[in-house]
C-alpha cells in the first residue's frame, strides 16, 4: 500500500547552457520533468511515500526517466513498458529580459498516450490514500481522457481521496476542449487544485478567490477546493471554513514546476495528518524553495520546508 499515487506523462526536459540558444547550442542537460512525477518526488522528498505510473518505452530514454524518478524515492513499479512507441521530450530555453523563456514540445505519439485502463493497477490506486493527476494528462489523447476517468471513478469508489490540479496548457488544448474535458471529469475529485487565471480562463469562474473556490465546490460536490493566485498566495475552502496562506519570498533560479512543488508540499502535509491551513504553509514553502532549484524537480527536504514556514510565519483561516 502507497499513501500516493500519481499519474501522468514524464518527459525528458533538454535545456542549453543558460545564455545560449537551442539553435546554436553544442550542449544539453537532461532531465527528467512532469507535472504528477514532480508531485511524487516533492511528496516523497519531503517524507511521504508516493508511486508515479505511466507508460514509456523500454528504452534508454524510458529508463533514463524511471532511474532518476528512483533516486529520489518514488515507486515506479507500476510503469507499463511498450517496445513500439517514444519518449516524450521538450526543450528549455532560459530567458533574460527582454528574451524570454521559451518551450519546444515534441511529444506527439509519446508512449504516455497509449496507456488503456486495463493496463493500470487499479488495486494500487484502491489501497492509496489518495490518488493524483493533472489536466495534462487528460489532454494528451482521447485515451488517456478516458483512463484518467477509469482511475479517479476506480479511486472515489474505493475510498481513496482523489486530488486534481487544473493545470491548463494552451499548447495542448483550446479552452472549450478543456471545459468539456473538465466538466466530464471534476464529479470525481474531492481535491482540486486551481490557478485562478485557469478557473476563468478555462470554466468560466471570475471574481475572488473565496467565491471561485466555493463555487466549484457546491457544483461539483467537491470536499476541498485549492486556488493559487501567483504573487498573492493561496486561498483553500474546505468544509465552509477558509484558509488563506501569502508567498514565501525566493530568489528565483527556475520557476519550472513551481506549481507542482505546491501541489507536493500540500500533499505531503496532508497525508501526515495536517490541517488544511498547515498543508498551504508547506505548500507555498516548498514552492518557493523550489523556485531556487535548477530543473523541474523540487529537491527539497522537511527542514527546509520547516526553517521558511519558522521565519516568515502562518497563513490565515477563518
Amino acid at each position: 500500500m502507497t499513501a500516493l499515487v500519481t499519474f501522468g506523462e514524464t518527459m525528458l526536459r533538454l535545456s542549453p547552457p543558460r545564455g545560449e540558444r537551442l539553435e546554436t547550442t553544442r550542449e544539453l542537460e537532461v532531465q527528467a520533468g512532469g507535472a504528477e512525477s514532480n508531485v511524487a518526488v516533492a511528496a516523497t522528498r519531503l517524507g511521504g511515500d508516493a508511486a508515479w505510473f505511466s507508460k514509456l518505452p523500454d528504452s534508454p530514454l524510458g529508463r533514463r526517466i524511471v532511474g532518476e524518478l528512483r533516486s529520489h524515492g518514488v515507486d515506479t513499479d507500476g510503469v507499463v513498458w511498450t517496445d513500439d512507441a517514444r519518449q516524450g521530450v521538450y526543450y528549455l530555453e532560459h530567458g533574460a529580459s527582454p528574451r524570454p523563456t521559451n518551450v519546444v514540445y515534441d511529444r506527439a505519439d509519446a508512449a504516455v498516450t497509449t496507456l488503456e485502463t486495463g493496463e493500470t493497477d487499479l488495486d494500487a490506486v484502491r489501497d492509496a490514500e489518495v490518488c493524483y493527476t493533472s489536466g495534462i494528462t487528460p489532454a494528451l489523447s482521447e485515451t488517456l481522457r478516458e483512463t484518467t476517468a477509469d482511475v479517479l471513478d476506480a479511486a472515489q469508489d474505493a475510498g481513496t481521496t482523489t486530488a486534481f490540479d487544473l493545470n491548463y496548457r494552451t499548447k495542448l488544448w483550446s479552452p472549450e476542449e478543456a471545459a468539456e474535458g473538465y466538466r466530464a471529469l471534476l464529479g470525481s475529485v474531492d481535491l482540486l487544485f486551481a490557478a485562478e487565471r485557469d478557473a476563468a480562463t478555462v470554466l468560466g469562474r471570475d471574481g475572488d478567490a473565496e467565491s471561485v473556490a466555493r463555487g466549484l465546490a457546491e457544483d461539483y460536490g467537491i470536499e476541498t477546493v485549492v486556488v493559487t493566485r501567483g504573487e498573492k498566495g493561496s486561498l483553500a475552502v474546505s468544509g465552509g471554513a477558509v484558509s488563506e496562506q501569502g508567498v514565501y519570498e525566493a530568489e528565483t533560479r527556475d520557476a519550472i514546476g513551481t506549481g507542482d512543488a505546491f501541489v507536493g508540499g500540500y500533499l505531503a502535509k496532508h497525508l501526515d495528518g495536517g490541517s488544511v491551513a498547515e498543508s498551504l504553509q508547506w505548500a507555498s514553502a516548498t514552492a518557493s524553495l523550489k523556485r531556487t532549484v535548477d530543473g523541474d524537480i523540487a529537491v527539497v527536504n522537511p527542514e527546509d520546508v520547516e526553517r521558511v514556514v519558522a521565519d516568515e510565519g502562518d497563513g490565515i483561516s477563518r
